[in-house]
């Protein structure tokens, strides 16, 4: 998996953290959403898809279901 997409990745999980625990107007959530949206352009301009910034189809969700 190249380096941008898993950075890309890794912005959206914290932001999407930060907005679960903050709340989607703390600043901290809105400087996190901001890089997020940073690091995916950064993949967009690289020529990846958007779904490639999410895991194959279904691989995550068995993943988790495996550890449980």
């Amino acid at each position: 998996m190249p380096h941008r997409i898993h950075a890309a990745r890794t912005a959206q999980h914290r932001a999407a953290r930060a907005a679960l625990a903050l709340g989607p107007a703390h600043p901290l959530t809105r400087l996190l959403l901001a890089a997020a949206a940073m690091a995916a352009a950064a993949v967009w301009e690289a020529g990846h898809r958007v779904a490639d910034l999410h895991h194959p189809s279904g691989r995550h969700h068995h993943e988790r279901r495996l550890r449980a």
